[in-house]
């Protein structure tokens, strides 16, 4: 039975290399004319043969009590995909067969796409099984997901005149560690086809790999192992119980989908007319989930500084609010959710109120309160900075305001960009390095140290300042693990970006130390923004700024405790002695 099981895993897995080599050739290469009765043929085939063998294993597995749902799954979702594919050919009839399914054959090799994507969540999920350690993981699916992008942007039919190796890889890094920076304009040198494997990485970069892998075992109910579960209960620092914790995967999930959705619509009814803007249903969804994934990327050259949206105010809200969202996080939402729904029910009840001084979390209190404070002292900032260089194009006070806003909001992360970064004044300058260096919140789709790093290590200063051995804020203590791993981040950020500074300054001297500093800093907090010199980087500058960025996206810190955490915990004690300071 185990050698028929085995044949049968294999015949499938010849099929799923079949029709991913097949995907790549129809969608990668745009010289398919010649070859399209030949297409007309292999598609047809392949499909068939995938049903055969889905259905084959489905029986067999039921015939044999084998517990495993992916069969049936598969079987389902290829029967509709022919069906819808079948109904929209006898619908759209012209004057031959082949011509009408040449014609409409992307509504099958779409759902093609999509169902190896599904095939390949769960052959992840298998490698749960055979390797345990939640960093190094979600390391890997970030370096896959990267180097499968840049094999992707590198077929011929990603862009409109070719692009290099090392600008392909650049791209790939800077969507999937949702940064934005770029060394060529996704605009004009990246087609519809490569646009949409840029906005699909920054997807799957934003929420992770991982993540998008569990939520298709729960959505089609194939269960999860006790391995799959604590991984995820580490990448996502959760405080659930295990058994919830796929609910919760589940919930990121629709929840991000969902925010994105109406993103999209709030932003195509901010669009100017038709005839300005190609493509505005396209236009739409990828600047929401680029704007809630914090990746910065954008279908205009000169990205938001474009003159369609300089001035358009309420386009400029709608992204704010997205990536403010991101940059909250799911678990910070959640939690405020939890507090204003208990909140509402307690104004109708009389009696048993439920008691609401332990809804919010520390955790939550301090994410928005100095998310709060950032944004707000930004923009009071650049109000005052920029007056005389960024601000003098805006002549009402909502314009200026609008502007200020946003520059504090994107500085963090988001990389969007409503003025021209190289027109910063120098203190403005400055102080945006402060705002990329600390980032989003943890846990959500930016980068960055993250406000709770910045806050914790403020709040030690105050506490070492009053002779006080912890931190404690009303009738809660923060642990002194948080504050070790607080300052282990701030080190080693500051270490990297030194790093990359001084290697830049090696790399390509004819760039002043703001210029570089500027770059570097917004590469390792995966922000995105630039004073105009990344596309002109000398080939060992973009490695560093790679590397720099994709560090950034999974942190130095997991990669450390990935490779040198100890299973083993001792259980003696030295003595201790303390250590000259100042």
């Amino acid at each position: 039975m185990l050698d028929k099981v085995r044949l049968s895993n294999l015949a499938v897995l010849f099929l799923d290399l079949g029709l991913i080599i097949f995907l790549i050739f129809d969608f990668g290469f745009k010289d398919y004319q010649d070859l399209r009765q030949y297409k007309l043929i292999v598609l047809p085939t392949l499909i068939l043969a995938l049903l055969i063998f889905n259905l084959y294993k489905y029986r067999y597995f039921k015939k044999e009590n084998i517990s495993s749902i992916s069969p049936k799954i598969n079987l389902y979702y290829l029967s509709i995909l022919v069906i819808v594919e079948v109904i929209t050919i006898v619908s759209e009839f012209e004057h031959s067969l082949f011509e009408t399914f040449f014609n409409f054959r992307y509504i099958i090799e779409y759902g093609l796409l999509l169902y190896f994507f599904i095939r390949i969540s769960f052959l992840v999920r298998r490698v749960y099984a055979l390797y345990f350690n939640p960093a190094i993981l979600f390391i890997g699916s970030f370096a896959l997901i990267a180097l499968g992008g840049t094999f992707l942007l590198m077929l011929p039919a990603s862009t409109t005149n070719g692009i290099s190796f090392i600008d392909a890889l650049f791209t790939a890094t800077s969507a999937t560690s949702v940064t934005g920076l770029i060394v060529v304009d996704t605009a004009k040198d990246f087609t519809y086809f490569g646009q949409t494997i840029i906005m699909f990485l920054f997807q799957l970069g934003g929420l992770g790999m991982l993540t998008f892998t569990s939520f298709f075992a729960y959505f089609f109910k194939t269960g999860s192992s006790f391995k799959e579960s604590l991984y995820m209960k580490d990448i996502m620092g959760s405080n659930d119980e295990l058994g919830s914790i796929m609910k919760k995967v589940m919930q990121v999930v629709v929840f991000s989908l969902l925010i994105e959705l109406f993103g999209a619509i709030l932003i195509y009814s901010s669009l100017p007319l038709q005839d300005k803007i190609a493509k505005q249903g396209f236009f739409s969804i990828f600047h929401a989930i680029s704007a809630y994934c914090n990746a910065g990327f954008s279908l205009e050259s000169n990205g938001l500084y474009d003159k369609n949206f300089r001035f358009n105010y309420y386009f400029q809200w709608i992204i704010m609010g997205l990536i403010v969202f991101g940059g909250l996080g799911y678990h910070i939402a959640y939690n405020v959710v939890q507090y204003l729904k208990r909140y509402v029910i307690n104004l109708f009840r009389t009696k048993n109120k439920i008691f609401l001084s332990r809804v919010i979390l520390l955790n939550t209190k301090i994410v928005l309160y100095t998310t709060l404070f950032l944004i707000v002292s930004g923009t009071a900032f650049f109000l005052v900075s920029e007056q005389q260089t960024n601000l003098l194009e805006h002549t009402t006070w909502f314009g200026k305001l609008t502007t200020s806003l946003f520059s504090s909001v994107t500085a963090r992360t988001a990389g969007f960009n409503t003025v021209d970064y190289a027109n910063f004044s120098i203190p403005g300058i400055l102080f945006m390095i402060l705002l990329m260096w600390i980032g989003a919140s943890p846990a959500s789709t930016g980068g960055g140290i993250k406000t709770t790093t910045f806050a914790i290590a403020l709040l030690n200063v105050i506490f070492v300042a009053k002779d006080q051995p912890y931190i404690e804020i009303g009738t809660r203590r923060i642990a002194p693990q948080s504050v070790r791993r607080a300052f282990a981040i701030i080190a080693i950020s500051l270490l990297c970006i030194g790093s990359g500074i001084l290697l830049l300054l090696i790399f390509n001297p004819e760039f002043n130390l703001i210029q570089i500093s500027f770059e570097v800093f917004s590469a390792f907090s995966t922000v995105g923004v630039s004073m105009g010199i990344t596309s002109y980087l000398s080939a060992s500058s973009k490695i560093v700024i790679i590397i720099l960025m994709f560090l950034g996206r999974i942190g130095l810190l997991n990669l450390l405790i990935g490779l040198l955490k100890s299973v083993n915990q001792d259980d003696y004690s030295y003595p201790e002695e303390n250590i000259l300071i100042n």
